[in-house]
């Protein structure tokens, strides 16, 4: 669970509820916390701490390769605002082991097992039960418009905070990892698909929680360079990389920061 400025009322429980529902272990990667945030969350989880902010995508990889070497077999992404319930998060980890998935918007989604899940907010089946503001799900519908056209594994959402991976593919896909902020997401799907890998939407219940951390116009930028390089690093996967890579892609991979 990568955490920037967490609402510690909020977050603290739903640890608690993870961990006692889901989670064999919940770890937080907390970015350029204040004096005692660190301390309070030890006492519902276990924490790494990078003192300056290193972005999502950073923090998701360190600590999903902290946990890949602690031995489990399923690695879980949650945002740390709780906007996913922990039973939804329980369904996108049973999707992993052959449980029903749902249905993709192009039609019904096999009931076997999947090596990466995706929760959607998008799908007819979620349980969206606080919406983003009109100018988000404007911005929200165009990115995944232009992501299923850009991308080569067409979802109906590929923002959403809650995926799931089991740690084999993890290592599979790691390296391929360049991304340190919010485009991580649509990169890891992008080379994931690339990779062959079998991914699966899982409709989920969400509650929007405002996001003072995110910047409407500097991430939307963002976003939009962020697609095209998943599609080039995708690309340099399957063999067929162009010259925009060189435009586009970070040339440097992310490394491991945790103890």
């Amino acid at each position: 669970m990568p955490a920037y400025e967490p609402d510690l009322e909020r977050l603290c429980p739903y640890l608690d509820t993870l961990a006692a529902t889901v989670a064999d272990e919940v770890l937080v990667a907390l970015d350029d916390p204040d004096p005692g945030i660190a301390d309070a969350l030890r006492e519902h989880a276990r924490v790494s701490v990078s003192p300056e902010r290193r972005g999502k995508g950073a923090a998701v990889t360190d600590a999903f390769d902290a946990l890949a070497d602690d031995g489990v077999d399923r690695l879980v992404l949650a945002d740390a605002d709780a906007s996913t319930p922990p039973e939804s998060i329980a369904g996108i980890v049973a999707a992993l082991d052959g449980g029903d998935a749902g249905a993709h918007e192009d039609g019904p989604l096999r009931d076997t097992s999947a090596t990466v899940a995706v929760g959607t907010r998008r799908h007819p089946d979620a349980d969206v039960r606080s919406h983003q503001s009109l100018a988000r799900r404007g911005l929200g519908a165009g990115f995944v418009s232009l992501a299923r056209t850009l991308l080569g594994v067409r979802l109906s959402d590929y923002q959403c905070g809650a995926k799931a991976v089991t740690t084999d593919v993890w290592r599979d896909v790691r390296p391929y990892l360049h991304e340190p902020g919010f485009a991580w997401d649509v990169e890891f799907v992008a080379v994931a698909d690339a990779l062959g890998e079998r991914i699966v939407e899982v409709p989920v219940t969400w509650e929007d929680q405002p996001n003072k951390t995110v910047s409407p116009i500097g991430d939307t930028l963002s976003m939009a360079r962020g697609l095209l390089a998943a599609r080039e690093r995708a690309a340099t996967v399957r063999g067929a990389s162009s010259p925009l890579a060189r435009i586009v892609c970070r040339p440097t991979p992310l490394v491991e920061t945790h103890e």
